[in-house]
């Protein structure tokens, strides 16, 4: 401290020490309340964070050229039905579980933030046939509720923990969401699990003696789910990926997957592209799997037309 001209006064060294370690314990404490009080609570609120959810109204649309070339990737939507899932055994192939999935989209894009441009509605309960389709149970014939019509076929699964047998018939409707054209790549299979098939009973949902049969509807494609790789092919006749699809042209695919010497449980990846956009949607039972069980050798039942119970397969008496 200067006091007058060419004179300087020092303080005393402790005492200048002394006030600068408590002005540093002061900043201390008070730097301390500070970062506590602005600590977060808990994880942000962001680690549940999921994306669009949406349905597409049904309807077929009609041929499209689309010169993009096609590759394999899929996914996503609604129907559902609770299957118990039996006890594998030591030789049962199974691959790693995966995060449920749902409708909602998953976009792999730059980006993430933006909507993405189509929906996809699933219906993994579908007929193709009265006749070709068939339900394991884990229950007695005498405790089974006669063949529903196709409309009410998720309900009756659902409430017996039924499992398709042998086959599954899944439809996918899939539409843009705004006027933009949005190309469907292709469709890959991912199998979630691999079992030895169900020792259920097996039941046959057609009538004996009441026809049954009708065309192959366009859009058709086939999985062989015994396969090693397992992958979507055209039914015979029929054209492959990509389409495209907007809000006022959706498209219908038909998905026949075939089981007989495991009980697989199975999703899709659908792979879409929009301008400089794509991304992946997962297609799924409700954010579970599909299921397909073989059928080989299990005890088979029909429900005669008029009848009042289920008798064993072959049986009926037509007259």
């Amino acid at each position: 401290m200067v006091t007058g001209p060419g004179e300087v006064r020092v303080r005393p060294r402790r005492r200048t020490r002394t006030a600068v370690l408590a002005g540093v314990a002061v900043a201390a404490v008070l730097g301390g309340v500070t970062f506590a009080l602005g600590m977060p609570d808990g994880d942000g609120g962001g680690s549940d964070r999921k994306g669009p959810v949406g349905s597409a109204t049904v309807g077929a649309g009609k041929d499209k050229d689309v010169t993009a070339s096609p590759s394999a990737s899929a996914s996503s939507s609604p129907s559902s039905s609770a299957s118990p899932s039996p006890s594998p055994s030591a030789k049962d192939e199974k691959e790693a579980p995966r995060a449920p999935a749902t409708a909602s989209a998953t976009p792999e894009e730059d980006g993430a933030g933006d909507a993405v441009p189509l929906t996809v509605q699933t219906h993994p309960y579908a007929w193709e046939s009265p006749c070709s389709q068939r339900y394991l149970v884990n229950r007695p014939a005498s405790e089974v509720k006669p063949p529903p019509q196709e409309q009410g076929a998720t309900a009756w699964a659902s409430s017996f923990g039924a499992v398709s047998s042998g086959q599954q018939y899944v439809q996918l409707t899939v539409q843009g969401t705004g006027d933009e054209t949005v190309v469907v790549q292709g469709l890959t299979v991912r199998v979630a699990g691999k079992r030895s098939p169900l020792a259920w009973n097996d039941f046959v949902m057609g009538y004996p003696g009441v026809g049954c049969g009708g065309n192959v509807p366009t859009r058709s494609f086939t999985v062989a789910l015994d396969a090693a790789r397992p992958a979507v092919t055209p039914a015979s006749g029929q054209r492959d990926f990509p389409f495209s699809v907007s809000e006022s042209d959706p498209e219908v695919y038909y998905i026949t997957a075939d089981a007989s010497a495991y009980d697989v449980s199975w999703y899709l990846e659908l792979k879409w592209s929009s301008g400089s956009r794509s991304g992946t949607l997962t297609v799924d039972d409700k954010g579970r799997p599909f299921r397909t069980s073989g059928n080989s050798g299990r005890p088979a039942y029909e429900f005669p037309l008029g009848g009042e119970e289920w008798v064993p397969e072959g049986t009926t008496n037509l007259g």
